[in-house]
């Protein structure tokens, strides 16, 4: 059977005639900007996620990008992030005047190296930014140390990790603030572009309530030069529907990996491992092999869907070469981008398709030694 990457569909297709009825609703509202669902919204993700407060945004990007703002963020500063992440995170660093500097990242989960942070930090070190990649949490218990110890804001990067949690704290109530991503195929999607800043801190809250909205609180004063960056009622309403769903999506996507593991997945690639503290959500499930070429061909040929995420680090892309990076500088980071391939993984994934992804797999890769 064809196999494909992700099923957004399929996962929506239960309950398919209530979203149509809460789409007619905000319809027939006239709100559709602000309003009431998104502030219910907004209410119900700081309770899930266990922060004071939760600001909806246009896009995981733009949340980013305030959120970097609503912390001092700006010319002359250097930010450490990863070269191994989607490039909104680095690009909304140079967006806000800053330099990223880029850390390496640990070989067993593709979070940022904190040793690697620590060796990065300068003077002009402003704040460290941990991505929580393919939905497991950085090492945040020690990235938290060290940027107390040295005077330093902490924002996550949590676009993948919705539901994510270390030692019982979920992915985002760690740091000075959090951002998310509900683009539609990530773990608690909206069906077009949403995002979220979350942040135990009143005046980041406020800031960013008003970068959101043009810089103004009430559209006749305008206090600083922002965005028009709002998430929408419709999309608001969708994202209450599917907070109500994300768990037991992301426990099955949990199931999936172990039946992957039963499967004998490891006899063929490496595995992503699970660190200690860490209930993964598996937002994408990113195997390593010397053999990706063959592997990719034999999925093709199976009709399983397999692809690279990420191929090419940031510290060597075109638009960074004047920061002076050279192959060599991230091993790790590097290693990674050339032998990791994603597959298949979705909430309503069955043990059929997993066996049949594995056959795939063992079709084109030899058994690790």
């Amino acid at each position: 059977m064809a196999v494909p990457l992700m099923d957004p569909n399929a996962q929506i297709a239960p309950y398919m005639t209530e979203l149509e009825e809460i789409a007619t609703r905000v319809l027939r509202s006239g709100r559709f900007i602000f309003g009431p669902e998104v502030e219910g919204f907004e209410q119900e993700a700081a309770e899930y996620l266990g922060v004071k407060h939760a600001i909806g945004v246009a896009n995981g990007t733009d949340a980013l990008s305030i959120a970097l703002r609503c912390l001092g963020v700006g010319p002359g500063d250097e930010v450490i992030c990863p070269a191994y992440t989607f490039f909104a995170t680095p690009e909304t660093i140079s967006s806000v005047g800053a330099t990223p500097v880029f850390a390496d990242v640990d070989p067993a989960t593709s979070c940022l190296d904190v040793e690697d942070v620590r060796a990065k930090v300068t003077g002009n070190t402003r704040a460290i930014v941990p991505v929580h990649l393919f939905g497991q949490v950085a090492d945040m218990t020690a990235l938290s140390e060290l940027a107390t110890e040295r005077g330093l804001a902490v924002l996550e990067d949590a676009a993948q990790a919705w539901g994510a949690e270390q030692h019982g704290t979920k992915a985002g109530a760690f740091g000075d603030a959090a951002t998310f991503s509900f683009f539609p195929t990530k773990n608690l999607p909206c069906f077009g572009d949403g995002g979220l800043i979350a942040t135990n801190r009143d005046d980041v809250a406020e800031l960013a309530k008003m970068l959101r909205f043009h810089g103004s609180k009430d559209k006749q004063t305008f206090t600083h030069v922002g965005y028009n960056s709002r998430l929408d009622a419709l999309q608001a309403a969708f994202l209450r529907r599917n907070l109500r769903e994300v768990d037991a999506w992301n426990a099955h996507r949990r199931q999936v990996a172990e039946w992957y593991a039963d499967a004998g997945l490891g006899e063929l690639v490496e595995l992503p491992a699970v660190a200690d503290g860490n209930v993964p959500i598996w937002h994408l499930y990113v195997v390593r092999t010397e053999h990706r070429e063959q592997l990719m061909a034999a999925c093709k040929d199976a009709g399983v869907g397999a692809t690279i995420y990420y191929g090419d680090p940031h510290h060597t892309q075109p638009v960074y070469a004047d920061l002076g990076y050279a192959s060599g500088d991230l091993p790790v980071t590097e290693r990674l981008c050339a032998t990791g391939v994603a597959l298949p993984i979705f909430a309503t994934m069955t043990r059929a398709q997993v066996d049949e992804v594995v056959a795939a797999v063992r079709a084109g890769v030899p058994a690790r030694v």
